[in-house]
């Protein structure tokens, strides 16, 4: 336990450095906001520095079950030292709500409890939007590439933290090389999607802002009105174009890189799902506000469902258009792709299209067997055989999954709340994605949340980002046990 704490003070000590994003952003707007944010920077260098150096004599080589306690006390300790400059700044800001911002900005869950974003402090804007950035590809990934220098072994973080697909397909031999391959990719995406959004007609602090959301797949904006505020079809591409590129496996763009070719997403049995998934999808929905006449033709239909069903089904939220005034089917469908759209290794959340994918293919096995009982029928995905050992493991997650929905909805309905708001507002925030919440207009803002509810769905958001395994070992009393 000691030992964990020591990497937690430093990695707290270290998260006080990205301090220095919004410092410099305050210096360049003088919004005065500069010695908020450095005040929120030496307490977390201090309280970091302090746990690590109390710790330092129990210092040790990680255990591989030290990872699950590592990855989830990091992120709740994370997002309460990011949300101290909300807590400095804000004026009337609770430590729930700035907690719950904080935590759905590292989540890259993209809810928010915050009203006038138009007003916001730059600098303010650009720290939750830097925090969904971070949280993208896991702070916890990003550390890999620092925490060795210090002396301490990365490889038990991976285990615990690093998306699926690619702790499965090792791309570098040292942990850290990957890492660095992985921030690199991401950053390079980052850069050109801030250079297309500033051609699109974005100003540079805007571009910059909607780049960190869309290619980290949170729903934060600057603008109250979301994507709606800009009102451009080529802004919107670019979006979707981000969002579609931050669904798939990280690992695919490194290869893709790597070799110049796009052969490794033509043979990714989840790319080629998700593309045709989201295509009958896109069409399918803007048929339907073509039909019911939400629209006056076909294609500014579909210029609407594109942006808005890609964004939700990537748990991205940004939104262009307040869809809870579409026809009931289109949100609770888009609600629906959004828990299994995103690719296994990608900056997503959900159940990921490689679980959806073999539970489809389990239940087709198991029919084929009903009918041929002596059939042998290995499970494939992608040419690919797939161990029984991941089915089980696949089909645990999967009952904790809806378990996890199903007792977190019925706390909101101890509460008070109405169940249609409940299941959505819950749903959402297991997938990690910032999806319309109750009333037409109120898209995915959640200050009218008790401080109760808020803090349901910030465990929500918790459970989903660490994807509910590495939190809920933590509660069985074997792992405590030497």
């Amino acid at each position: 336990m000691l030992a964990v704490a020591h990497v937690l003070g430093l990695l707290l000590a270290s998260f006080a450095l990205t301090y220095a994003l919004p410092v410099g952003c305050s210096l360049l707007f003088a919004d005065g906001l500069a010695s908020r944010f450095l005040a929120a920077a030496a307490i977390t260098a201090g309280a970091g520095l302090a746990l690590a150096g109390a710790t330092w004599r129990r210092r040790r080589e990680l255990k591989p079950r030290d990872g699950f306690l590592l990855v989830t006390l990091g992120w709740l300790l994370l997002s309460g030292a990011a949300a101290l400059p909300l807590l400095l700044a804000v004026p009337g800001l609770t430590f729930t709500g700035a907690y719950f911002e904080a935590m759905s900005g590292l989540t890259t869950t993209g809810s928010t409890v915050l009203t006038g974003l138009d007003a916001l402090p730059p600098s303010l804007n650009f720290w939750r939007h830097a925090l969904e950035w971070f949280g993208g590809l896991s702070i916890v990934v990003m550390a890999l590439a620092v925490l060795p220098l210090l002396g301490v072994g990365g490889m038990q973080l991976y285990k615990g933290a690093a998306p699926g697909a690619v702790k499965d397909e090792r791309l570098a031999p040292r942990i850290t090389e990957t890492a660095k391959q992985l921030w690199f990719v991401y950053a390079l995406i980052t850069i050109a999607g801030v250079a297309a959004l500033r051609i699109c007609g974005m100003s540079w602090f805007d571009a910059m802002c909607h780049a960190f959301s869309a290619v980290g797949l949170g729903g934060f904006s600057t603008h109250d009105r979301s994507i709606a505020w800009f009102d451009s079809p080529a802004i919107e591409l670019v979006l979707i174009a981000l969002m579609l590129i931050a669904a798939l496996n990280f690992a695919r763009h490194i290869v893709a890189l790597r070799r110049l070719s796009l052969e490794s997403y033509r043979k990714d049995a989840e790319c080629k799902a998700i593309f045709a998934i989201l295509a009958v999808s896109v069409v399918g929905v803007a048929a339907l506000l073509a039909s019911h006449g939400v629209y006056g033709d076909f294609m500014l239909a579909l210029r609407h469902s594109a942006f808005n069903v890609i964004s939700q089904a990537t748990t991205s939220g940004l939104t262009s258009q307040d869809y809870q005034q579409w026809p009931v089917f289109a949100p609770y469908w888009m609600l629906f792709l959004s828990c299994i759209v995103c690719s296994t290794g990608s900056t997503g959340g959900g159940i990921k299209m490689f679980r959806t994918l073999l539970l489809a293919r389990e239940a087709g096995r198991e029919m084929k067997l009903l009918i041929h009982p002596a059939a042998v029928a290995p499970l494939r995905i992608g040419g690919r055989p797939i161990s029984d050992d991941v089915g089980r493991s696949v089909l645990a997650f999967i009952f904790l999954y809806f378990m996890t929905v199903a007792l977190l909805t019925f706390a909101m309905l101890l509460t008070g709340m109405d169940y249609d708001p409940a299941f959505t507002v819950v749903v959402a925030s297991i997938n990690n994605t910032a999806h319309g919440f109750g009333a037409p207009g109120a898209v995915h803002n959640l200050h009218s949340l008790t401080p109760l509810q808020t803090w349901i769905c910030t465990a929500a958001m918790l459970l989903g980002r660490l994807e509910i395994f590495s939190v809920i070992v933590l509660l069985r009393p074997a792992y405590w046990r030497k």
